[in-house]
């Protein structure tokens, strides 16, 4: 039946036509291939939600309030937590943090806004790629002998640079991509009005380039918290809290920060072969830690991102 308008017909529909449509090579093949896509993405989450699974069972079951405030037990004594080893690795990743952001982002401004086309920019681009595939067991014999044997003993600071080095890269290509992606008729606009080079840049591009550049930022910061190797070389281990002096969990000096200090990945190194059940299950609960440490990490990321962006 047709509608009285030539421009309106209705559309009919032949089911038998199509039942026979859907039994066509073509059709077949596409239906086989979202089932085998299917296939293969539930079989790539299993192993990631097989490792939560295990962290909830396992850590989980010994997680509370005094597993997070109090100090590694003695072997085969229950009782006893990680509360050095959460400070510890807060305490590194800030001293990475703060080295390799301003470095990497005011890298990015020159690179993407000062000097693109110059053989420096060429030359950093190329070792910031570089950089990205470095392993960070080098990244930790680097620090250790610019600064360990320099200074003459392990600390925070020598860790934070061996991770400030594994973040830099991350850190300087993100935020070089996030300030080219600025439409460039937002910079003519901005430099018809009369405004300077750095006010470009401050008043344009880096408030712009924000979302782009902190999700840059918190993926760094989710490498470098789970990183171990580094930590080997650089601040050791320690049973003990950061400062003498309350609160413990900070640093009230210099001297404070240049001795061995725990971390959660070197923790999890050592106790995961313990011959000790205690110390096994300690273990388990800080890798659960750790774990929600980077979780929390890129949720606060990509939620900053997307206030920037409204």
């Amino acid at each position: 039946m047709e509608s009285d308008n030539p421009a309106v017909r209705e559309i009919k529909i032949d089911l038998p036509e199509l039942e026979r449509s859907l039994r066509r090579p073509r059709v077949l093949f596409s239906f086989m291939m979202s089932v085998l896509t299917g296939a293969a993405t539930v079989a790539a989450m299993f192993p990631l939600f097989s490792v939560l699974y295990m962290l909830l069972r396992r850590g989980g079951a010994d997680l509370n309030l005094e597993t997070l405030t109090q100090l590694p037990p003695p072997a085969m004594m229950p009782g006893g937590g990680v509360g050095n080893a959460i400070a510890g690795t807060i305490l590194i990743v800030f001293i990475a943090t703060a080295i390799s952001v301003p470095i990497g982002i005011l890298g990015a401004i020159y690179t993407a806004e000062f000097g693109p086309e110059t053989a420096i920019t060429q030359v950093v681009d190329f070792a910031a790629k570089v950089l990205t595939g470095l392993p960070s067991i080098l990244a930790g014999v680097f620090a250790f002998a610019a600064f360990v044997m320099l200074t003459g003993g392990f600390s925070a600071p020598a860790a934070g640079v061996a991770l400030a080095l594994l973040m830099l890269p991350t850190i300087l290509l993100t935020a070089e991509d996030s300030i080219k992606r600025v439409p460039s008729r937002m910079r003519e606009a901005v430099i018809g009005m009369g405004a300077t080079r750095t006010q470009v840049v401050t008043k344009v591009l880096l408030p712009t380039a924000v979302p782009g550049i902190l999700t840059g930022v918190m993926l760094a910061i989710a490498r470098a918290a789970g990183e171990t190797a580094p930590l080997l070389f650089t601040s050791l281990f320690s049973e003990y809290w950061i400062s003498r002096k309350s609160p413990a969990f900070v640093p009230h000096s210099i001297s404070d920060l240049m001795k061995p200090t725990a971390s959660l990945a070197v923790l999890i190194y050592n106790y995961s072969g313990s011959p000790f059940d205690n110390q096994i299950a300690l273990a388990w609960t800080a890798a659960l830690i750790l774990v929600t440490m980077v979780l929390l990490t890129n949720i606060a990321g990509q939620s900053l991102a997307s206030h920037y962006n409204r």
